[in-house]
């Protein structure tokens, strides 16, 4: 990610004010995966990560998310095919009613990031507020490590998120999860691995594991600057640097070329999406990715698809889950949305 960002009357005063204190990072193009890792996991660019953990720490407080009611707790989860560990984060109501789930899958370009950082800590237990159970899946990033330390290409990250599926299905009594209720949502590159979590069920024949699908600000296509997509032009560097290539090399620039749906969502057939469940695309108007994430909710449509898409304006990329400090009503809208939609 790059925090950089042009000023943009558009954008909400409240995010200028905490986008400032950011600062800025430079702009780096590398040559091969090898070159995007290590330069993912230099000093400097350690120290930026952390200084990112201290930022959105700060979201992870009761006034913004009150934990009162709720249930909290991890698992740790054999992924198939490697027999690797991930970790499940689960935020509930602390009841016995059999409840519907939202599996959510976070952010990060599939690179880096964790269900365990203090934002989506308190994303979580937005959610959880309403009447729902969450189950938030810390796969492995394919370059900077999450909770779990290993961290690997594509499919790893995918195979993760596919195994903390199947396991809840497995457990979803002990959970006290309705399981014909779970809707699977991300944000950004969880967004990307929701839509290609739901391809690979499709193809498989095992769509009946999810109930519906809700994106928060996917991140689809991976080639940028596109001229049919002008946010990608006009939205750059609020918040998204998309002149960086660091996590489509990280995470396998072979898919890209290859346009791999599983991979990159946007190059996804009709016949990938045919039969999927319902689908809402929540789009954010100062986000460099809002055209695609418009263009693909129209992808859905031609499919046959029931889709919707919202459009949130004033808000840069994963305003709801990245900053509920800054925005905390825009947060608490989305956690709503979200958890009105799994009831359904």
């Amino acid at each position: 990610m790059n925090y950089k960002y042009e000023n943009s009357e558009r954008l909400d005063p409240r995010l200028h004010r905490f986008i400032n204190l950011l600062g800025a990072a430079p702009e780096k193009r590398n040559l091969t995966r090898d070159e995007a890792v290590a330069a993912a996991n230099t000093p400097d660019a350690i120290a930026g990560r952390e200084k990112w953990q201290q930022f959105v720490n700060l979201s992870d407080i009761e006034q913004i998310a009150p934990s009162k009611g709720l249930k909290i707790w991890s698992e740790k989860v054999t992924s198939h095919p490697d027999n690797n560990s991930i970790n499940l984060q689960i935020i509930r109501p602390d009841t016995d009613e059999i409840l519907p789930c939202v599996y959510y899958i976070h952010g990060g370009a599939m690179s880096q990031l964790s269900c365990y950082l203090g934002n989506y800590r308190a994303w979580g237990r937005m959610i959880a507020a309403h009447g729902v159970a969450v189950v938030m899946v810390d796969f492995r990033n394919s370059v900077g490590p999450s909770s779990v330390e290993e961290t690997g290409p594509f499919p790893c990250g995918l195979n993760d998120c596919l195994s903390g599926l199947r396991w809840l299905h497995a457990n979803s009594e002990k959970l006290r999860i309705d399981s014909s209720q779970v809707t699977v949502s991300g944000d950004s590159g969880g967004g990307n691995l929701s839509m290609a979590l739901a391809i690979k069920l499709n193809r498989s024949n095992e769509l009946k594991l999810i109930a519906g699908l809700y994106l928060f600000c996917p991140y689809l296509m991976g080639d940028y600057p596109n001229d049919a997509f002008p946010s990608s032009i006009e939205n750059n560097k609020i918040l998204l640097d998309l002149n960086g290539n660091g996590p489509v090399l990280g995470y396998g620039i072979e898919h890209l070329e290859q346009r791999n749906p599983l991979a990159w969502p946007y190059f996804a057939q009709d016949a990938d999406l045919k039969g999927l469940p319902p689908v809402v695309i929540s789009a954010n108007e100062c986000d460099p990715l809002r055209d695609e994430n418009i263009f693909f909710y129209r992808k859905l449509l031609a499919a046959g698809v029931a889709a919707r898409c919202r459009l949130i304006m004033g808000t840069m990329h994963a305003t709801e889950m990245f900053l509920p400090t800054a925005c905390p009503e825009i947060s608490h809208d989305g956690a709503a949305h979200l958890a009105l939609f799994t009831k359904k």
